[in-house]
Parts: C-alpha cells; structure tokens; sequence
C-alpha cells in the first residue's frame, strides 16, 4: 500500500531537521525521523519513537533496532518499497505497514519520507514523518467492505438474472435457482418456492431438504408460517436467527432443526401487481438484514417473479397446444389381429406452437389395414387445422375402397382446392397382413424404414411423388405404387422429419442412426417407441414429431429373406429410372451387391421391352431366398398374351439383343402364361 512518484514531497520538511524541530508535526500526531543513507543511522524524535510505542532510551538510531516493533514480513515489504524508490529516482515515498506493540497488538502506521539527492543524483538523506493511521486505515476498510458488499450483492442480482434468461419453464427456473450452482450464485444454503394458488401456496420445490412443512404440500394462506405470512401481508418476512425460527415458528422448527440455516428471507414474487408465489432463501450465518441487504433481496424477488411468470404462461401454453394437437389425432388405434402397431406424438418445445405433424391406422376391407404419417408445412394452428382436414379426408377415401395411389391423389386435388398456400408430406400403406403384401405412395415424404425379422435394418426403395398440394398444382397427380413384402416379425417403421434431425447433420446422417437404434432397440413395439423417443428428446429442437411403428405377426418364413414388388406404367421414364435404382438398393440390401449390377441390367431389359410392345403396365417381381445357395428370382408381367422370341441382330442392327443379353447374364430364364398376359422370368445364383 505505498503511494509513490509524488514530483514534490506532501510534507514540508526543513533540511537542517532536526535542529530545528517543526512543533506542527507532534500537534498532529506525526513524528520525524532522518535517515542519514551515508552513515545508515535513522534519527527519531520522541513523537515518532511513541508511535513505534519506544521508549528514548529504547532506539540507538539504528533502523535495525525497529525490528522489535514492525513484523519481519511487513519490513520485507518496507524495505523492498523503499529500495524501488532510491533506485527509480523518486523524490518520494509513503507506504501504510502495521507496528506491533508492547501487549501484541497491531497497529496501523502511514510512513512518508522525502527523498534528497546530490547534483548527480545520488540519494543522500531521507526526511519524513511516521503517524499512527489506525483509524484512518480502520475507516478506509470499512468503506472497502461496504463497497465489496454492495459490489457482491449487484452481482448476485445480475448472475442470477442473467441465469435465469435463458429458463423457459417453471422447471428450469427452479433449476436456475435450486441447483448447487444456483444455491451458490444466491450465497444461499438452500431455498424453497411455493406458488399460490386457490388460497392455497402449493410447494413446487424445497431445495436440499424439506425445509418447508413436513408432509405437506400445500398449506393454508392463515397457517402460522413464514410463507402464508408474507402472502398475507404481500411484504417480506426476515428471520434473523435459529432462536427466532424456534420461537416464533414452533411448527416449522422441526424441519429446520437438522439444517445448517441460521436465518431466512421470505419474499414475495409480485409480477404485474399479481401475486404468483413466494420464495424462502436460507442462509448458514445468522443475519440482521440491514437496509442494503433488503433492498438487494427484494429486487431480486421482483426478477425471480418475472421469469417466474413468464415461465407460466410459457408452461400454459404449451399444455393446451399439446392438448389441442393430441385431441386432433387419433383417441385409439384399432387393434388389429395380425400385427402389432405402436404410435408416438411429441410436441414442439416452442410455447404455444402447433405442429401439423400427425399418423393414422385405418381398418380396411378384407383384413387389410392402411398405415398414414404424414407432416403439413408450418408450427400454427393454420397447420393443426389442415392437418385435422387431411386426415379426415385420407380417412373417408381410404374406407371407400380407392386404391392407394387414388387416396393420396384425391387427399392431394382436396388441399389444392382450400386455396391455401401451404403444402404436406405423406405416406400411405395398405397392407395385407396375411400376405404380407404392402402397397406404398410417398408424397414427398422421408423413406421407410423395415427391421426384418433376421434383425437388420434398412431403408425401403419407395417410389415418391410431389408433397399434397403442390402436386395437384402441377397436375402430377399419377403418383407411382412401390409393393414391398413384409414377412411375420418384420417391423415397418413410419416418422416425420423431427424424429431424425440433428443440428449439424444432414437428414440421411439422421436416417443412418435411426436406422441403427431400429436395428438395436427391443422387438416389442411398444417399447421400441419409447426408446426411439427417448433418443430423439435429447437432439430434437424447435420441430414436432410423430412416429407410427407396425409389426406383423405369424410364423417366420424361413424361405425368404426378402421380396419387391412394383407397379411401372406406360410412356414414364422417371418411373423406370426410379424402378431400377429400387431394384437395385434391394438386391444389394439382401446380400447380393456382386450381381445387382447384372440384376438391373436384366431387369431394365425386361420392363423396357414389356413397356415397349404392350399397351399396359409393367409389373416387376423379385424373390430372394434363404439358403446357402440362394437364387434370386426376377419377374416381369406385362397384359401381352404374345411371347417373346430371341433373335440374331445382324452386325448393323440396333435391336434384337434384348433376349440374348438376358440369355448370357442370368443362370437361367423362361416365359410363362399368367391370365391374359404372360410373365418372362430369370434366375441369379447369390450364394
């Protein structure tokens, strides 16, 4: 604590000092000292040896001799000031430095010395007074200490608000504030909150302990509490000390007994002139609550109530959005005998918005069961309203009996004609359960996903088409029919985008690991949701999402690892590019990726020459199945009762080699009748 660098000494000090002493300095409580640097003997008048508490006879004008009255680590200090000083060329010093005295005591001391140099520069003689600053030094601790503590408690107020942005539910701002972290940015032992509610204050948090009335959770605003009383009289309630917990509260005494509190601040939470709640902050040291510390405690009140109910309204809201989006869904789903099925909605985290995602079962003729998910653009109650219609809507066709690719189509024309500027994404399956055979349409919707009952897991080669809406717009409304075969214990698994989006990754990452805690998760459908749901929680953000899970049941088909069926139309080129690409994900997901260059090839050759020479559709089948030398079998229908003929193109003709390339490409290939038209087959060895 030295002030240095000081051009002109503070103290006038005459240069013949001490010859002739100033009266001054003694009517001031200073003495003089000079330290001769020459001979290295420091000169001390009566004034400054008492404040050294010395006696005359006690100083032989050597400062070693002071080392009796000032501690060695404060002459350290001294010593080491002083030096700077006479080396950096000071014309003086002053330093504060502690004296014991003759019974132990410390006292405060201030030295002041100026510094006389020769022409060169040398120093020569230091003059100076010594004073006792006890209460000089006494009075600037306690200012350092009132402004510390003013300091310590802005920073409580501004870390705990601060903290508390960022808390969106009532839950997270008891966290914010209950926490180890919140309990130390409070300087709190621990804390409880009640809220009011119907004349009632209804604990929502007590902290480490039960600090609140044991056994209850709510308690009466004219109980004899420090909570109810503050509700009463809408003003803080201070208690100072364990006695006064003990006297004044003898029904609460025993909940505070065994905690490490000493005193407590009851304040109200007051948010736009409405009583919400109460808190109760506890404190290990007794306290009197002075003034500052009051005034500090109810402003952070008034900051706790605000995000408190902000907090609210915020839970509010989102329950009856919740509420609203589950009540457009479906109540129950529809047992159904020959499959398991499992559904899951979680709501956006965004307050009161209102996503447009949604799924549906829906009984069909003849066992068969159709399986919707879908998801419409936008977080609103526009989206939960079309999402409602649509479902409805896909619902009535879907019990009328159209076929898949009509429902979507007719569900597409019926968004367009609401004249609303918004879109959705679909994909609807009906399934027949005792066939295993399942038509699929995709309106711009995520893939499938298929967990076979060997227990890998892959993603299903469905043709898609434009979202609802949009393709009613273009009037592409031919949406193309992918067939996949679902053998018993395979698991069809239909979501929204929200079930697999992860910031900072792309959807297809989000597939691959959806993909892979399919492939992991339980067989039980049920189960299996909730996992996937799980998962999802901790990476979803800002969108909603439904999931729809159906497993069939039956014995195992031992025979079979998989099956593919697809419906090709006339004069479509994408249908044929999106056929083959199709195929060959499927062979290669079966295992045969060395042939499925081949398989494609051959069956690109097929369905070419069937669209070619036929009025009608294409219908492509494949087979694989198990065995240790498994033959994947291909077929293509056409409605041509006339039978294909292998023919020599001559060296310049440019057709002819259909046949004969599938004749060098498969093991072996034939034509059958099948009805009115015929179905010309091959076979690959896929061991």
């Amino acid at each position: 604590m030295a002030d240095r660098g000081a051009k002109r000494p503070t103290v006038s000090v005459p240069d013949d000092w001490p010859a002739h002493p100033d009266l001054t300095l003694a009517l001031n409580g200073m003495g003089g000292f000079d330290w001769d640097l020459d001979s290295g003997l420091m000169h001390m008048d009566p004034p400054a040896l008492e404040v050294f508490d010395l006696l005359p006879s006690e100083y032989d004008d050597r400062p070693t001799t002071l080392g009796c009255r000032v501690p060695g680590y404060e002459a350290s200090r001294l010593d080491a000031m002083v030096a700077r000083a006479l080396k950096d060329g000071s014309d003086s010093y002053g330093a504060y430095f502690r004296v014991r005295l003759r019974d132990g005591a410390l006292r405060w001391t201030h030295a002041q010395g100026s510094i006389r140099r020769d022409p060169t520069g040398r120093p020569r003689r230091i003059i100076g007074v010594v004073r006792d600053a006890t209460d000089e030094y006494a009075q600037a601790a306690e200012r350092i200490a009132v402004t510390e503590e003013r300091r310590r408690h802005t920073s409580i107020v501004e870390r705990t608000t601060a903290a508390l942005a960022h808390a969106r539910t009532v839950g997270e701002v008891i966290g914010v504030l209950a926490d180890e972290q919140g309990l130390s940015r409070l300087g709190a032992e621990n804390i409880i909150l009640g809220l009011v509610e119907a004349g009632r204050i209804r604990l929502v948090s007590e902290g480490k302990a039960g600090s609140f009335v044991p056994d209850l959770e709510y308690t009466r605003v004219g109980d004899e509490f420090p909570m109810s009383e503050v509700v009463r009289t809408l003003t803080p309630r201070f208690v100072h000390s364990r006695d006064e917990f003990r006297n004044q509260y003898p029904r609460l005494w025993p909940a505070i007994e065994p905690l490490h509190v000493s005193s407590g601040a009851y304040l109200p939470l007051i948010a736009q002139g409405r009583l919400i709640g109460v808190i109760g902050l506890f404190f290990e040291r007794e306290s009197d609550f002075r003034d500052q510390e009051r005034n500090v405690l109810v402003a952070l009140g008034s900051s706790i109530a605000q995000s408190l109910a902000r907090a609210m309204l915020y839970d509010q809201e989102h329950e009856i959005a919740a509420g609203l989006q589950q009540a457009m869904l479906p109540r129950r789903i529809p047992g159904v005998a020959e499959a398991q099925i499992a559904v899951r909605y979680r709501s956006a985290r965004m307050g009161r918005d209102i996503g447009g995602d949604w799924y549906d079962v829906i009984p069909l003729p003849n066992g068969r069961v159709a399986a919707v998910i879908g998801d419409v653009q936008g977080h609103d109650t526009q989206a939960a309203a079309l999402m409602g219609q649509l479902r409805i809507v896909l619902r009535a066709y879907a019990a009328e009996g159209h076929a898949p690719a009509t429902v979507v189509a007719r569900a597409s024309a019926f968004l367009n004609e609401l004249d609303t500027d918004r879109f959705a994404t679909c994909t609807y399956v009906d399934a027949d359960l005792s066939t295993g055979a399942a038509r699929f349409v995709r309106a711009g919707h995520l893939d499938p996903l298929v967990r076979h009952a060997e227990g890998f897991c892959r993603r299903l080669p469905v043709a898609g088409g434009l979202p609802l809406g949009i393709s009613s717009e273009f009037r592409l409304l031919d949406y193309p029919v992918t067939t996949i075969h679902l053998a018993p214990g395979d698991t069809l698994v239909l979501c929204t985008d929200g079930l697999v989006e992860e910031p900072g990754a792309d959807l297809d990452a989000g597939m691959h690991h959806l993909a892979r805690e399919v492939r992991d998760g339980p067989q039980d459908v049920q189960q299996l949701a909730d996992r996937l749901c799980e998962s999802a929680d901790d990476r979803r953000g800002e969108d909603d999402m439904a999931l729809l899970l159906l497993r069939r049941l039956g014995p195992p088909e031992h025979d079979t690892v998989g099956r593919f069926r697809q419906h090709i139309p006339p004069a479509d080129p994408e249908a044929l590019a999106a056929a083959r690409h199709m195929i060959r994900a499927a062979v290669r997901a079966w295992g045969a990726r060395e042939r499925s260059e081949e398989i494609e090839l051959v069956a690109d050759e097929l369905i070419t020459n069937a669209l070619l020479h036929t009025d009608g559709e294409a219908v492509v089948n494949i087979r694989m199945p198990h065995g240790v030398e498994r033959r994947l079998r291909l077929e293509v229908e056409d409605g041509s009762s006339s039978l294909p003929r292998r023919r020599e193109p001559g060296e310049a003709g440019v057709s002819g080699r259909g046949l004969l390339l599938v004749d060098r490409l498969a093991d072996v290939w034939g034509v059958e009748p099948r009805g009115g038209g015929k179905c010309v087959w091959c076979e690959f060895n896929c061991p």
